[in-house]
């Protein structure tokens, strides 16, 4: 009887010391975007997500000669499944709403194909003015639902989020979305 006693009790412990430690089951990994050794903005990667980052290229679309300087991009991928992407970036000279919309004309094509708006709103990101713009578009051939926020930093700087999902994508993965915004928080 004493064996069962100590086996309740041990996994009583367990479960206990799970629940009353937050960090096992809530952990993220911190980045933070830098450039020119300045610090930008800091977002958190969920649990189950990788992220990749690329310095600053030249890339030419294709069925065109003109090369497009493409500044550090952060991009974020579930493990779990593909169909969605996430990235951000933060392109020199670009200040403002209307010059991110302009840049994002030109790199738009390397995201989506065929990209139609369907809103656009103003909306607060880690405390900050943002902008909001959702629609759809084609990608790798499948149709695809896109979401492009624009956070307006301080330092005359915006942050580029874009996010890139097919139908069907997890709610769960829709969730861990939300919570990278929720995370994010512009350098002082």
């Amino acid at each position: 009887m004493s064996i069962l006693l100590r086996k309740i009790f041990a996994a009583a412990l367990l479960a206990a010391s799970v629940v009353s430690v937050p960090s096992l089951t809530l952990a993220e990994m911190p980045i933070t975007y830098k450039d020119e050794g300045r610090a930008l903005f800091h977002l958190s990667v969920p649990d189950f997500w990788t992220a990749r980052a690329g310095g600053a290229r030249a890339v030419t679309p294709s069925g065109s000669d003109e090369a497009r300087l493409i500044n550090r991009v952060i991009g974020l991928t579930p493990v779990s499944e593909d169909g969605i992407w996430m990235g951000f970036i933060s392109p020199h000279g670009v200040k403002t709403f209307e010059q991110s919309l302009d840049y994002l004309r030109g790199v738009g094509p390397f995201l989506v194909n065929d990209a139609e708006v369907s809103d656009r709103n103003r909306i607060s990101v880690g405390g900050l003015p943002a902008e909001r713009l959702t629609g759809s578009g084609r990608r790798d051939g499948k149709v695809v639902n896109f979401t492009t926020v624009v956070v307006d930093l301080p330092r005359d700087r915006v942050a580029i989020a874009v996010v890139v999902m097919e139908a069907g994508v997890s709610p769960d993965l829709v969730s861990d979305v939300n919570a990278v915004f929720a995370s994010f928080q512009a350098s002082r």
